[in-house]
């Protein structure tokens, strides 16, 4: 049997749902399963390609619904986990017990592993530090942003490798290892080290660049990094910067799209008041409550920086 499964590709509970999801298909439905993984991006144009429910049993995690009827297997917990209101009641007229939505979680990998325990009997305890390590990432839980920007535990230089690597072919081999190693021996592997040491120093310059980029005013944080080409950063230096800002507002560009990123601040002096994923919506974006984005198409910088001063002005207001 080949089980296909989609999952939100350079994002650490992405990699780390994939991983569970496959222990708990093999341990509970499939010994036998051979396994197959395709990375989803956020784009402009977000559609299902036909060709990617190509497996004998099709799932999706850490993602957006799909309604096609291929799709066997799903679990989400971003509040904006629906392309479109009709799938929304598509899902809901769903039965199956296999398509499974809760924005109340922190990961998807800590959603899965629970469902997985107490809906079907499944537990993993070999896993057990993945899925912690999911939910602290994914939910940023860590003590200060100097600790989320020091990378000190293998999990956050393994997350750097991951969110920030060329392709999709070395995430999965990190899910295949994710699926019974160690994340200290997975960091171990002379691969991993050989793409860590100069997206370290990468890491380290990008807090350079947005020092030069940002400026703070009314508690939101902004900047503007199309001119920089830098695809990704480490979403905590901003606050490790300006510590007394509540919001963040970024501009970026990639290889497949015109980003505006919009996080909150953790450990903010003030608590944030306004829910991200729904001011993301207004624009075709989403994400969660406390953290959102908008893809717009390859070139569409004025139109993104549009958007980000609008949601800049109301953050600030």
């Amino acid at each position: 049997m080949r089980v296909r499964i989609l999952y939100h590709d350079h994002c650490f509970d992405g990699a780390a749902s994939a991983a569970f999801f496959s222990r708990f298909y093999e341990g509970k439905y499939a010994p036998d399963a051979t396994f197959e993984f395709t990375g989803l991006a956020h784009k402009a144009s977000q559609l299902f390609e036909d060709g990617l429910f190509d497996g004998d049993v099709n799932a999706i995690v850490d993602f957006k619904y799909s309604p096609d009827p291929r799709l066997g297997w799903w679990f989400d917990h971003h509040q904006s986990a629906f392309l479109s209101p009709e799938d929304a009641e598509h899902f809901k007229r769903d039965h199956s017990g296999q398509k499974l939505f809760d924005p109340s979680y922190r990961s998807c990998t800590m959603f899965i592993a629970t469902v997985a325990r107490d809906k079907f009997g499944f537990q993993a305890p070999d896993l057990a530090e993945l899925v912690e390590w999911a939910d602290i990432i994914d939910g940023a839980q860590y003590a200060s942003a100097q600790e989320a920007v020091e990378l000190r535990a293998p999990a956050m230089q393994l997350t750097l490798v991951i969110e920030s690597a060329k392709g999709s072919e070395i995430i999965h081999k990190i899910i295949r290892w994710m699926r019974h190693r160690k994340l200290g021996e997975i960091m171990l592997e002379p691969e991993i080290q050989q793409l860590y040491a100069p997206l370290h120093e990468r890491h380290i310059r990008s807090i350079d660049v947005i020092r030069k980029h940002a400026h703070s005013g009314n508690g939101v944080i902004f900047f503007d990094l199309a001119s920089e080409g830098m695809e990704g950063y480490n979403k905590f230096i901003p606050y490790y910067l300006f510590p007394d800002a509540t919001y963040t507002v970024s501009v970026s560009t990639s290889s497949f799209r015109t980003k505006v990123s919009v996080g909150s601040n953790p450990w903010a002096p003030e608590p944030p008041t306004h829910n991200l994923a729904t001011i993301c919506e207004r624009y075709g974006g989403g994400g969660h409550p406390r953290v959102g984005a908008i893809s717009f198409e390859i070139g569409a910088l004025s139109q993104a920086r549009a958007v980000a001063e609008e949601i800049r002005r109301e953050l600030g207001s």
